[in-house]
């Protein structure tokens, strides 16, 4: 292993949406319970920008479960 990798620091989280790169600020924690047991939670990261619209999908769905601010995220 090349120690100057297991040095090298960790990108920031991203958002999810796809071809964005703005930094994650929310996260969306879901579920599709037809696919996964009800303990089971998924996690989209959102900026900003972008919250409104991913939550929108997965609310639409009856997958989201919770919204969080990224910073206080226990994933």
């Amino acid at each position: 292993m090349n120690d100057d990798a297991a040095a090298a620091p960790a990108e920031p989280p991203v958002c999810s949406r796809k071809g964005c790169r703005a930094a994650a600020r929310w996260a969306l924690v879901w579920n599709n319970p037809k696919v996964h047991t009800p303990d089971r939670r998924k996690t989209w990261l959102a900026c900003n920008e972008h919250r409104e619209y991913l939550a929108g999908f997965l609310d639409l769905r009856g997958f989201l479960r919770e919204t969080v601010p990224f910073d206080e995220f226990e994933g």
